[in-house]
């Protein structure tokens, strides 16, 4: 495909180019989320109901009754893995759709399939970065509000920076800081606007589905459905489109620090090989020839004067 027209845009125009890409691949993008979000949504939905349908046992309301000690350990080691298990489908979930989007905004033909390969291969490396991330932002809010909020967008790009361009845990980290330097506000403005536009989506779907609900009892099978349909919608809407604003935020940033426009344009015409993995800076011009023999001077090219020494 032809390589696209990269340069640098403002808030409102990455906020419109993430919309558009969301919308023209989105079946793709939903069913990325769908498949590894949804059994886990189920399985969530059924430890809700368990829990609702056990008397003796917790109030779906909140407060706990009568409670038997055996029962509630029992509860909050199948909620403790339901947990670990979203937590998991989401950063695979996120990894493959920041991967799609990628591919898309970069002139590809992204699909799930190969999304989600691309994420699982990188699991582990996804899910460190995010928690290191998460880390330094909580840190930084527990000591003062203002560090919090600057992590929190200085960190903004790290999960495309890994999955671009390879670079992990702390580098990945330090990388998107340094892309985000001399353009935080900027950063902030996209971040916080995509931030507010894919919670209001999902806080109306909530909405939806609690209307849907009514008075149907948490345990019984329809209110079972409903659990688990509107918390998969609900990742397959916003997890695809924070993937998109955030992706072309990095891109922008790139475009404006490092040329990346022209970059990924000559290694479309084969100026420069992409290297395995993601696109990365150029690399520099190669080292001159080294002469072989007893020929090689202290450093090449040799210093003026020099001449090889006599056999």
């Amino acid at each position: 495909m032809q390589a696209p027209e990269l340069r640098p845009l403002s808030i409102g125009e990455i906020l419109d180019v993430a919309i558009k890409i969301y919308l023209r691949n989105a079946w793709t993008l939903f069913r990325v989320v769908l498949v590894v979000v949804a059994p886990v949504e189920i399985v969530s939905a059924l430890i809700q109901a368990s829990a609702a349908s056990n008397g003796s046992g917790i109030d779906t309301t909140g407060d706990i009754t009568l409670v038997d000690s055996h029962d509630l350990a029992l509860y909050l080691s199948a909620f403790g893995a339901a947990a670990l298990l979203g937590v998991l489908a989401n950063t695979v979930a996120t990894g493959a759709s920041f991967k799609a989007v990628a591919d898309a905004y970069l002139g590809e033909e992204p699909t799930w399939r190969s999304s989600l390969r691309f994420a699982f291969a990188r699991l582990h490396s996804i899910l460190w970065i995010t928690i290191l991330g998460g880390i330094g932002t909580v840190v930084g809010f527990i000591l003062c509000i203002v560090p919090g909020v600057y992590l929190w967008i200085a960190f903004a790009v790290a999960v495309p920076v890994l999955l671009t361009e390879g670079v992990k845990g702390t580098s990945a980290l330090g990388r998107s800081r340094a892309l985000v330097r001399g353009r935080w506000w900027g950063t902030f403005g996209v971040v916080l606007l995509g931030t507010i536009l894919a919670g209001v989506v999902s806080a109306a779907i909530g909405a939806l589905a609690g209307v849907a609900a009514g008075t149907t009892d948490p345990g019984s099978v329809a209110g079972f459905l409903v659990n688990s349909v509107s918390g998969t919608l609900g990742s397959m809407i916003s997890t695809p489109f924070t993937a998109a604003f955030v992706s072309v935020l990095y891109f922008d940033l790139r475009v404006r620090k490092e040329a990346f426009d022209l970059q990924l344009l000559a290694e479309r015409i084969g100026l420069t090989a992409p290297p395995e993995g993601g696109y990365r800076p150029a690399p520099g011009p190669a080292p001159a020839p080294r002469p072989a023999g007893d020929a090689v001077p202290p450093y090449w090219p040799p210093p003026p004067g020099w001449t090889p020494p006599e056999s």
